[in-house]
């Protein structure tokens, strides 16, 4: 298939493309960047120069296409704090796609996130399926859930749309995401901290186990499919910070919940979640099975705790 995909760059996009082009696929990737179209090119793709925002960009690369994988998300804009901004973005670009793609059956993949599906049990494949059904507290979930409940819908339009849930923790060298940030903060404070007792879990995936799943996802799911790219089910939060403490050989302490956003800043919010969440569907479903280390045995590698450059 020739496949046109924004966020080929990024952390897990850049183990997609090298999946599919290993996999026989034709990739043409969305950079905006020369950094990020040197990379494309050095993995074997065609590169699109362009924003997330050019729809017109966006449209004449889906029409192009034999289908289509949407990855990006302007993560430094939701950080920044204007979270609905982003999702504003992400919705306007799945609408771009949907119209495109609309009675052709063509595959149609996007991600999405696991974090807030089912706070306090393992959250499915089948939950977060209704208006009212994360919890609005964590990340802004709410908002990116109607983007992706949007795609699924696609599939009543003759598009093969399917969603990739994504844990809060996609691992693996290189991550600078939330447990490079914990290392960090681990580093700055002086402590490797847990909040409350520590028992609450978060699902993982190495990053190579998610692209796999991406890629089947485009090759193999039928129309309306939700997935879930989890390997580990729920790690407490309390065992990571044990790691973290012994590879810094510094105490591991319990933060109470009124201090958690100071001293954790803005992890604090999706640190205290409980949000473990099971992919037992994804995997009868597609016969998808992770090959990679597990979050706390990648920890145990010591790939994170690699002095910061000068």
């Amino acid at each position: 298939m020739r496949v046109f995909m924004t966020g080929a760059s990024g952390w897990i996009g850049s183990a997609v493309v090298p999946e599919l082009v290993g996999a026989g696929h034709q990739v043409v990737g969305l950079a905006r960047s020369d950094a990020s179209a040197a990379a494309l090119v050095a993995a074997g793709a065609e590169v699109l120069r362009g924003a997330l925002d050019d729809l017109d960009n966006l449209r004449r690369a889906a029409a192009a296409s034999d289908g289509v994988i949407h990855l990006a998300f302007k993560h430094d804009l939701a950080f920044s704090g204007d979270f609905q901004g982003a999702a504003d973005a992400d919705r306007r670009a799945i609408e771009t796609f949907g119209e495109v793609l609309a009675g052709s059956d063509r595959p149609f993949v996007i991600a999405s996130g696991t974090l807030g599906l089912a706070p306090g049990r393992v959250g499915t494949e089948r939950d977060g399926q209704g208006s009212d059904s994360v919890a609005p507290l964590i990340g802004g979930a709410q908002t990116r859930l109607a983007n992706a409940q949007m795609t699924l819908s696609l599939a009543s339009r003759g598009v093969r749309s399917s969603v990739v849930r994504l844990p809060p923790t996609v691992h693996g060298e290189g991550d600078h995401g939330f447990m490079a940030a914990l290392v960090g903060i681990a580093r700055n404070k002086g402590v490797s901290g847990y909040i409350g007792d520590g028992s609450n879990r978060w699902p993982a995936v190495h990053r190579l186990d998610a692209a796999n799943l991406i890629c089947l996802a485009l090759e193999k799911t039928p129309a309306g499919s939700t997935l879930h790219a989890v390997a580990d089910e729920g790690v407490p939060i309390r065992a990571i910070a044990e790691v973290i403490g012994r590879h810094l050989d510094l105490p591991v302490l319990a933060i109470s919940p009124e201090d958690a956003g100071e001293h954790f800043g803005w992890l604090g919010g999706f640190l205290a979640a409980d949000s473990p969440a099971s992919s037992k569907l994804t995997r009868e479903l597609l016969g998808w099975q992770p090959t990679h280390r597990g979050l706390l045995d990648d920890l145990d590698k010591g790939h994170y705790f690699q002095a910061p450059s000068a």
